[in-house]
């Protein structure tokens, strides 16, 4: 296939680009600065320049380039106590709510598959049930603009395409994890919420294999997150062991209350049923524990504990 990518130097897109090349499939991957380029010509993608905000400019490359999948991948979610500060959403809200606009009208005019990149935290706090994709979602604060995303792929579908949303699970790996890290082995743990409350992760590598496994399921939302959820407090234990500190605590409770941090603060045991299914997919990290000990073999971080 002929696959078009917005977000294709981010985390994610890191990580997606050079298994879609792996698999065969043409990749047309969006830049804006030549380091970016490099990174693309080196995993074997095209480089381009594309306004993802323009709809008139994202159709007419899609129809040019006879683009045959439109992945939004493009995220802009600011690191640290910068999330705090009010506009510090306004970008990602953007791409959420009007490149994803953009990216399905030129997926529609293009009669492409279109896969949109969505966010498990909107869910409402179950507890300790199981969260499937039938559960309303209840979007606050930073996770306002996830419906405006999922409702970008599901008029891709109404216009009688294929529209995917992956709400994935909080992201974790090598290069998404420093933060984490480093307050884990100062003693923290950067998981707002309750001890007992639930908390359902994805390694960046297993969200890749999902974001190619997408382009082959029935339209739809699908959750994509590990198998096994963990509460804070087990995440934290795991932590400890591994980085052999002497503890890791959860954050204060206050915390947890900052309008900006409350969807992450509830208990979201989500289930990844569905796509495991429809995809035939599944995680190489199963759970927190198998997922951290190998990133932090890849960072050479400790002498990881087998």
């Amino acid at each position: 296939m002929r696959i078009l990518v917005a977000g294709a130097t981010g985390v994610l897109g890191r990580a997606v680009v050079p298994r879609l090349y792996g698999a065969g499939h043409e990749v047309l991957g969006v830049s804006r600065r030549d380091t970016s380029d490099r990174f693309l010509r080196d995993t074997g993608a095209t480089p381009v320049r594309l306004d993802v905000f323009d709809a008139d400019a994202t159709t007419a490359l899609a129809a040019g380039e006879r683009i045959e999948a439109v992945l939004n991948l493009a995220t802009h979610v600011p690191r640290g106590n910068a999330a705090l500060r009010p506009g510090a959403w306004r970008t990602h809200d953007r791409l959420r709510r009007d490149a994803s606009r953009a990216l399905a009208t030129a997926a529609i005019g293009a009669g492409a598959r279109f896969v949109q990149e969505s966010f498990a935290p909107a869910y409402p706090d179950r507890g300790p049930a199981w969260i499937t994709e039938d559960v309303p979602l209840e979007p606050v604060a930073q996770t306002a603009t996830v419906p405006d995303a999922e409702a970008s792929a599901k008029q891709v579908t109404d216009a009688a395409g294929a529209g995917v949303a992956l709400r994935f699970g909080l992201f974790y790996g090598p290069e998404a994890s420093g933060e984490l890290l480093a307050a884990a082995r100062k003693g923290r743990l950067r998981l707002p919420g309750e001890p007992g409350g639930y908390v359902s992760l994805i390694h960046v590598d297993d969200a890749a294999t999902a974001v190619v496994a997408a382009l082959g399921v029935p339209p739809g939302v699908y959750n994509v997150v590990e198998d096994e959820p963990t509460t804070r407090a087990e995440h934290a234990a795991i932590l400890t062991e591994l980085l052999a500190v002497r503890r890791v605590r959860p954050m204060p409770r206050l915390l947890g209350r900052h309008p900006m941090l409350r969807a992450l603060a509830r208990s979201h045991r989500v289930s990844n049923a569905r796509f495991r299914e429809v995809a035939s997919w599944q995680p190489a990290h199963p759970s927190p524990r198998t997922g951290w000990r190998e990133v932090l073999e890849v960072l050479e971080v400790v002498d990881v504990p087998g």
